[in-house]
């Protein structure tokens, strides 16, 4: 589907009745309650670690957001958007959801900022999933595509725009799912949607634990766990491997085995006990003098070199 297609989804119909279209001149309005203060970090934190709510924010985000299973809540825009995206105000109101309408002014003082992109939207937080559904449907995947399946895991994590960027990345090659530690940041968040273009709702994702003890569940899944590292020394040398070994292995394997990718946070890295967990080690060959890149620009070049496996 392209950037600028509306559709629903199965399981999403439209509904028979139209959601209301509601002009609102009061930042303070109560209907428009969910929208109030998104920048403000101490907001999401009485939310707790999984608010109940997903903010959509941007024109191809939403689109996303309206191409999903996600339940939309609600629609805010300006009053210029209500007229050059009529398609996504049509599409909401077709979901039986409300669609505001305010001023440019108005919408900026309920959100706490200049709202540029003048779009945005709210939706129901589905129920997580489990680890094996994620890996079941990225298996799934592979069979229907053809290659072997390719999910990557994260440790560690804790910047939204990162998260957002790497989901992103992973959308544009292939990558069928994600699985995060505990101490990763929500991939939910507002500011990880945004990075992330909206493709956050559609690549499945889910939690895994214990950790490092859950790669087990991983490697029966048929996953060979690859540590993504900037120094090979990190690892016992028999364990490192270049991404052709690593493709060849897969490729030998006649589709019994899948490729996780691990990659960790900006600075640390993995932890010892991930790297000890896992099966093998890859790096990315860099120039000299150059030491490391921003995760989720390695990740991004890992998920392009396995990208054709």
């Amino acid at each position: 589907m392209g950037d600028d297609a509306v559709a629903t989804t199965p399981g999403c119909p439209n509904t028979a009745v139209p959601g209301p279209l509601v002009e609102v001149d009061d930042p303070e309005d109560p209907r428009i309650g969910l929208y109030r203060e998104l920048k403000d970090p101490a907001r999401h934190a009485r939310s707790g670690t999984r608010p109940p709510i997903v903010i959509v924010e941007g024109k191809l985000a939403v689109r996303r957001l309206l191409a999903s299973t996600y339940p939309v809540r609600s629609l805010l825009v300006d009053d210029h958007q209500a007229v050059v995206s009529a398609d996504l105000v049509a599409a909401t109101r077709a979901r039986g959801a409300p669609v505001f309408v305010g001023s440019r002014a108005v919408v900026a003082a309920t959100v706490g900022f200049a709202l540029h992109r003048g779009v945005v939207a709210a939706a129901e937080r589905p129920a997580e999933e489990r680890p094996e559904q994620v890996l079941e449907e990225a298996v799934s995947a592979s069979g229907t595509s053809g290659c072997a399946p390719i999910v990557a895991i994260l440790e560690g994590l804790n910047d939204h725009e990162n998260i957002g960027a790497l989901f992103r990345n992973a959308a544009a090659f292939g990558v069928s799912g994600v699985l995060l530690d505990a101490t990763c940041a929500d991939p939910l968040y507002r500011r990880s949607v945004r990075v992330s273009v909206g493709h956050v709702l559609r690549v499945p994702h889910a939690r895994l634990a214990p950790w490092p003890r859950g790669l087990d569940r991983v490697r029966a899944a048929g996953f060979v766990v690859a540590a993504l590292a900037p120094d090979p020394r990190t690892a016992d040398g028999n364990r490192v491997a270049s991404f052709a070994d690593l493709k060849s292995l897969v490729s030998r394997s006649g589709g019994r085995l899948g490729v996780a990718l691990m990659v960790g946070a900006e600075g640390p890295g993995l932890s010892a006990a991930a790297l000890a967990a896992s099966d093998v080690v890859v790096t990315i060959p860099m120039a000299e003098g150059a030491d490391s890149l921003n995760v989720a620009t390695a990740a991004a070049v890992a998920f392009h070199a396995l990208a054709d496996v």
